[in-house]
């Protein structure tokens, strides 16, 4: 059945990425940094179906003017060209699942339409991409990449921010919504282009943008999995991170189950005979502080509360049966806590096979590896 997927992110030089490796490796092509001088080269990739670059509608009959943006190592060492600060947003890209219930033909002419909706819609330019499932994937995760400039086109080079990438102030002086309203409207048109496309293909399938509590929709949402975990199951490893987020899942699923249960008993309901009981969760305790001074500090705070609550006992407060331990006794009790925070310190430093497992999902674009982002249905 189609599945609603769309994946807004950012390409910033604060987390060490480009414009020219994103649009090199998303494209397949060889792309060289003007001005980092490195050199992406993905041209063995061979699961792009589909690549074109679409400019504002009211650039369309400027050919002679607009050449240097439908180059694509050109446009986008521009891009490059036009951010000073080191943080900077070279790129914003749209990341979309396309429906497997269509053709070929019809996947790229949904694809195209939403391209040509973004850059009508920003007055920018937008790369698109579409790329096949993956051979270890999903056969129907079809899906398609679009790289938009953070700036509007002209026929002269790149000009200011657009809308979509100004701040809240400015975005409000223009009397433009919020940045929160326009991705909603963004996921809206995408939902809306591929019903379109799904009726004229006689396809009854549909998708909705919206959340499953807005749907209306009584079930918890499907856990999304980071493709380091993806990556580190199959290659047969065990993987913590996933294996946390599944029971997180699990949890939140029973939880779901028994608050439906006691609201159909309050409301005078049996439970039916298949209902499966729903155990309780267990207890969670808390996370331990990471650095040595913070555990020190925790270590501290755990024995004046001890002493506090045996203070409160001998005044009366607790329990009379509660024995009243000597100084020597709560020093004892004080070193133990101490070294079983230091035992459950050292359980919980991250192995070397978790830090190559986390460090498998970084974006492999610098590295000038040919391997593309995980496929939307793998997430």
């Amino acid at each position: 059945m189609a599945i609603y997927q769309m994946q807004i992110k950012a390409v910033t030089r604060g987390t060490g990425r480009t414009a020219t490796s994103a649009a090199a490796y998303r494209a397949g092509e060889r792309i060289r940094d003007e001005r980092t001088g490195a050199l992406y080269d993905h041209r063995k990739r061979t699961d792009v179906l589909h690549k074109e670059i679409f400019l504002p509608s009211s650039l369309e009959g400027s050919m002679p003017e607009t050449g240097w943006a439908r180059d694509r190592s050109t446009l986008w060492n521009s891009a490059e060209r036009a951010e000073q600060r080191r943080d900077s947003r070279v790129a914003r890209e749209f990341q979309v699942s396309l429906p497997g219930e269509l053709s070929a033909e019809q996947r790229v002419a949904l694809a195209r339409a939403f391209s040509r909706k973004v850059a009508d819609r920003y007055n920018v330019a937008v790369d698109l991409a579409i790329h096949a499932p993956r051979p270890e994937g999903d056969p129907r995760n079809y899906h398609a990449h679009l790289l938009a400039t953070t700036r509007e086109v002209t026929p002269d080079g790149l000009g200011p921010k657009t809308g979509l990438d100004r701040s809240g102030g400015i975005r409000s002086e223009l009397g433009l919504p919020t940045a929160r309203q326009e991705f909603t409207n963004i996921r809206a048109q995408w939902a809306e282009l591929t019903n379109a496309a799904l009726r004229e293909a006689n396809v009854e399938a549909r998708i909705d943008h919206r959340s499953l509590e807005a749907q209306g929709v009584d079930r918890e949402p499907r856990p999304r999995l980071p493709w380091a975990a993806i990556a580190a199951e199959r290659r047969g490893q065990r993987s913590e991170v996933a294996e946390r987020i599944r029971d997180a899942y699990q949890q939140r699923v029973a939880a779901r189950k028994e608050k439906a249960a006691q609201k159909g008993m309050q409301g005078g309901a049996k439970p039916s005979a298949d209902s499966t009981p729903v155990k309780p969760e267990p207890r969670q305790e808390p996370p331990l502080p990471q650095d040595m001074d913070s555990r020190r500090r925790q270590a501290v705070q755990d024995w004046l509360k001890y002493r506090a609550s045996l203070e409160r006992t001998g005044d009366g407060q607790g329990s009379e049966s509660t024995p009243r331990l000597s100084m020597d006794e709560i020093r004892r009790q004080a070193v133990e806590q101490w070294r079983s925070l230091q035992a459950r310190g050292a359980e919980s430093q991250p192995s070397e096979a978790g830090r190559r497992d986390h460090g498998a999902g970084r974006d492999q674009e610098e590295t000038g590896r040919a391997r593309d982002t995980p496929g939307l249905g793998d997430e």
